[in-house]
């Protein structure tokens, strides 16, 4: 096992906890109290509950290992939106009153990365598509 995909799992398991720790909360403080910001910054309330479903399954699924370029690329499209339309203003370290986009931009790279890349090892999908790919070679 080389040092670059344990660092790889390392990123997509903390970026799947990040995730659905605030998919999570975005639930359990109920999911129309966020609905409800989001109307007020300007953005359609119903976006709430998809984005709280990405968060919360997909962070799982990156901690699975299910789907990791996909999710990743969703959780990038939310981060995108996350900095342009509520952190941006606040600039890079925020304002003391309101915080900065720096984290959201590290959790962006970390997802643009895993899109890219994808996860290889400990990953529910590896093993399927190990597997099948073993299989096909051995029915040859």
């Amino acid at each position: 096992m080389k040092k670059l995909e344990i660092s790889i799992f390392l990123l997509r398991i903390m970026l799947g906890i990040s995730f659905f720790v605030h998919g999570f909360v975005k639930f359990q403080d109920g999911i129309g109290n966020t609905a409800g910001w989001f109307d007020s910054i300007g953005i359609p309330g119903f976006l709430a509950y998809f984005v709280g479903a990405v968060e919360l399954i997909g962070g799982m699924a990156l901690i699975l290992g299910v789907g990791t370029r996909v999710v990743s690329a969703l959780l990038a499209i939310i981060m995108v939106g996350a900095i342009l339309k509520v952190k941006l203003t606040a600039g890079f370290l925020g304002t003391g009153e309101k915080v900065g986009y720096e984290l959201d931009l590290v959790l962006l790279v970390i997802a643009i990365f895993l899109t890219i890349n994808g996860s290889k090892i400990w990953a529910v999908d590896q093993a399927i598509f190990y597997r099948k790919k073993k299989n096909s070679y051995h029915e040859q």
